[in-house]
């Protein structure tokens, strides 16, 4: 969570940005702060670092947008609600689900002690229905790769 914090507060955008607003603040923001429009290679690199990650922001905070969910949200409802759990593993409170599907999705700002009850679970499959998918923030990890 606290990456979606910073990077909404790197654009100036609130969580209800549109995907059209969120593109005009990115290209403005470019359009600043692009390497190119420097001489100075002290200031080019310092402009460089933050182009790049306005750009990781601006596609972080896209994957995220109410617009994206809403647009692939009949497959997310058919995946976590039919197909079983493949495997999953939590890193900085991200939760990373694998579905036999071949569908991945990342969770965000999963408590600790809600993952390690989905470890003991019985079926975590199960567990996540009733208090993963419907409850965090996520984002589709299969689409990621697939662009990359």
């Amino acid at each position: 969570m606290k990456k979606i914090v910073e990077y909404r507060k790197l654009l100036n955008v609130t969580k209800d940005v549109t995907l059209s607003e969120l593109k005009s603040i990115y290209r403005t923001s470019m359009k600043e702060n692009h390497p190119d429009k420097f001489t100075d290679e002290e200031k080019k690199k310092e402009v460089e670092a933050i182009s790049t990650l306005t750009i990781e922001a601006y596609h972080f905070l896209v994957s995220i947008a109410n617009e994206t969910l809403a647009k692939d949200k009949d497959m997310y409802v058919k995946t976590t609600s039919s197909v079983n759990i493949e495997d999953f593993y939590m890193e900085n409170s991200v939760l990373y689900i694998q579905f036999l599907d071949g569908n991945r999705y990342e969770y965000f700002g999963v408590p600790k002690n809600t993952y390690i009850k989905m470890i003991n679970a019985e079926s975590p499959s199960r567990f996540a229905r009733r208090h993963i998918y419907g409850n965090f923030l996520y984002r589709s990890a299969s689409k990621l790769v697939a662009a990359e």
